[in-house]
């Protein structure tokens, strides 16, 4: 199902701190960069944080600029983006700010935490998720009923940590400010557990006063049938990769990428590249790694259209290059039509042999973009 485009912004101390443990909130970024903060709060639908930060800072969440209050409603959005916390126990003080300050509010927790926080009379939508927390059926909540495409994660340390060991954060927007906090009881952003292999890749660097601005994003690929955000963005170039194929009239524009375990992307291809006016996307790529590469069998192929089953200009379909080079993961964005093909199956074909393969039907639209004139 389709989630938002997830954002975590935080700022942290130079030995990975949130806070201290005064009595104070302790402020780590610059005023310059308290104002970029505002800047992405009006530019989001929804600003998430948990309980456990609405106790510990009795945040507003409030996008104060008047201008980007103004530039939103005549935009025709809301004057302030939804607000959102997640509660597992329904434990929220009903005079916090959260609730007395800006627009529209929701409360995500679980059936019993619902009943309590029901009970507190907020003027906001809560919303019971089951016997337990899970953020993928939050996410779908927020983009299929609430309408929310961007959603700005502010907090605290578990919420960021859960979406990021999760593979749901889209992007991380982290402040580095220069000073050290020490106190091993005071909170950090980032939690242990299992976090997605691989480094991150490094949007953006800025210099704010004297904090530093860091942008970085997921780029391993979720495992099995689990959906990540990198999956997305890969899914997304594929399909992009399309676009760039000399236009035929007896041919689909495709565009693959192969992508390792860790995040490293092995190859790319599309559809007639280098002038071959029959090799297909996948087959370009795979054609560019060794056969017997390590990485394949951990790898996941991203195509914007499902791996070919039948073909009469090579031999081997792209279905058949995929499980020969050992594959065991394909994401792609759509399923092949009939108009060159009757019942082709791709998809069906790799599924029999112990291929996962996922379909983000969210991303058909931009596949068959440059294939605009071949479906009338």
């Amino acid at each position: 199902m389709p989630y938002p485009y997830v954002l975590l912004s935080a700022a942290v101390s130079l030995d990975g701190y949130l806070d201290d443990t005064g009595p104070d909130r302790l402020l780590l970024s610059s005023p310059a960069d308290f104002d970029r903060v505002d800047e992405v709060r009006a530019s989001v639908d929804a600003i998430l944080i948990g309980a456990g930060t609405i106790r510990a800072d009795n945040p507003r969440l409030l996008v104060n600029s008047p201008e980007r209050r103004a530039a939103r409603t005549a935009a025709g959005r809301p004057e302030y983006p939804l607000k959102v916390t997640v509660t597992a126990t329904g434990d929220l003080d009903p005079d916090a700010n959260f609730w007395h300050t800006g627009g529209e509010k929701i409360v995500y927790t679980t059936d019993e935490g619902a009943r309590r926080a029901r009970a507190l009379g907020t003027a906001a939508d809560v919303v019971s998720l089951g016997a337990d927390l899970d953020w993928r059926p939050l996410l779908e909540h927020l983009h299929d009923v609430r309408g929310v495409r961007r959603l700005m994660v502010e907090g605290g340390g578990t919420v960021h940590t859960q979406l990021l060991q999760q593979g749901l954060a889209d992007e991380v927007q982290l402040v580095l400010a220069p000073l050290f906090v020490g106190d091993p009881k005071a909170p950090r952003l980032f939690g242990p557990g299992g976090y997605q292999a691989g480094r991150l890749r490094l949007l953006d660097t800025r210099r704010i006063e004297d904090v530093v601005l860091m942008r970085y994003e997921p780029t391993a690929p979720g495992a099995g049938g689990s959906v990540s955000a990198a999956d997305r963005h890969w899914l997304r170039l594929a399909c992009e990769l399309a676009a760039e194929c000399p236009p035929s009239r007896t041919a689909f524009s495709v565009g693959a990428v192969v992508v390792a375990a860790d995040g490293t992307e092995l190859a790319r291809g599309h559809s007639r590249e280098a002038g071959d006016p029959v090799v297909h996307a996948e087959e370009a790529a795979l054609a560019k790694l060794p056969a017997a590469d390590p990485r394949l069998a951990m790898a996941t192929v991203y195509t914007s259209l499902e791996p070919c089953t039948h073909r009469a200009s090579r031999p081997h379909p792209c279905a058949e290059l995929i499980l020969r080079a050992g594959v065991r993961r394909v994401v792609t964005a759509w399923r092949e039509p009939d108009t060159f093909v009757a019942a082709a199956d791709g998809t069906g074909m790799l599924r029999e042999a112990g291929v996962e393969v996922l379909v983000l039907g969210e991303y058909e639209g931009l596949a068959k973009a440059p294939n605009g004139h071949l479906l009338g």
